[in-house]
């Protein structure tokens, strides 16, 4: 088997081409990939259920919007925390993923956290893929694969995410944020 280049900390977002209706206009962050697959979470699918009605003390951290992102179509039973904590030292609780994005243990005393948080996001399921299949998906041109940023995680406005992603692009990405919502309305 090849080896696989990390992709790690970087972000997949969906091509317009993309036909599969879980990840439309999607921006997956991924959190692991190596030979053994992928996982990571949609950072601009918001859901209507506030964190504080299902994670009791986690509601005051969690940034603007405070709901409950649909991080993908695995697992929506299960909660994945991320959060930004600037610095070298990250606190217990918190395990570094990329610079200075990193997964929370959302059964750590929220009380642990809250002083170093720079922003808190809580996901319900993840987007998981196979060994090799997101390299197929990526052979497929089904994703762009561009750097994060730290505030992509905590963005206030998630629906404009996927736009202000490839906006912010210096190539003929840039031009892609403006392609249509329905191109047969064009």
């Amino acid at each position: 088997m090849t080896e696989v280049s990390s992709l790690t900390g970087r972000l997949l977002v969906a091509t317009p081409a993309l036909s599969d209706p879980n990840f439309d206009r999607a921006v997956v962050l991924l959190l692991d990939h190596d030979e053994e697959g992928s996982l990571g979470v949609v950072l601009n699918r918001p859901t209507p259920v506030d964190v504080a009605d299902i994670l009791e003390g986690w509601g005051d951290l969690a940034g603007t919007p405070g709901v409950v992102f649909q991080g993908g179509p695995v697992s929506l039973d299960s909660a994945l925390g991320v959060a930004v904590i600037p610095g070298e030292e990250g606190p217990l609780g918190w395990r570094r993923v990329h610079g200075a994005i990193g997964l929370v243990d959302l059964e750590a005393p929220p009380e642990l956290l809250a002083s170093a948080l720079g922003s808190l996001r809580i996901f319900a399921g993840y987007a998981g893929w196979g060994p090799g299949q997101l390299e197929d998906e990526l052979v497929e041109g089904a994703w762009y694969v561009v750097e994060s940023e730290p505030g992509d995680v905590s963005s206030p406005d998630p629906e404009q995410l996927w736009r202000a992603v490839l906006r912010r692009q210096r190539s003929e990405l840039a031009m892609v944020a403006t392609y249509p919502d329905d191109p047969s309305l064009n």
